[in-house]
């Protein structure tokens, strides 16, 4: 739910237990609905988020004073695929090469990198900082995005 209203405050107990099976069910349905669309990219997908998981991995690494887990990383980047999920099913019905489709993609990406980096921000106690956070998770969104338009 935290996902799904990126303007409510995350409780800082939400990430306490990483779930790593709804990440897994929401990169199985992302890959899905790009398969409904004819784009057959199941590996891009598992690539690009482990590379974005290790990126921001080290990335929060650096920039928190407690250490993160991958767990954590994974889970957070991983529930916050869901809005990229409607997107990608969106695109079965609707072209997203146009200026709706642009408006669309947009806001999808800010949509997942605030939800990630509220999230982020609030399990590693980095007060204002989500900023910060929010563009290396808006670039890492940016590329499923991309997948799901080209």
């Amino acid at each position: 739910m935290a996902v799904l209203n990126p303007l409510k405050s995350a409780e800082h107990t939400i990430m306490q237990d990483t779930d790593l099976a709804g990440p897994l069910v929401f990169c199985l349905a992302f890959g899905g609905s790009l398969l409904l669309s004819g784009k057959l990219h199941f590996g891009y997908i598992y690539g690009i988020g482990l590379v974005g998981c290790l990126a921001m991995y080290c990335l929060l690494n650096l920039m928190s004073l407690n250490g993160v887990s991958a767990g954590i990383i994974v889970s957070v980047l991983g529930y916050c695929l869901l809005p990229m999920v409607f997107l990608s099913f969106s695109a079965v019905l609707l072209s997203l090469k146009g200026v709706v489709g642009l408006v669309l993609v947009i806001v999808t990406v800010m949509w997942c990198s605030v939800s990630a980096s509220k999230l982020f921000v609030s399990a590693l106690a980095m007060d204002s900082q989500q900023l910060l956070v929010a563009y290396p998770c808006a670039l890492v969104y940016g590329v499923f995005a991309l997948l799901t338009v080209f």
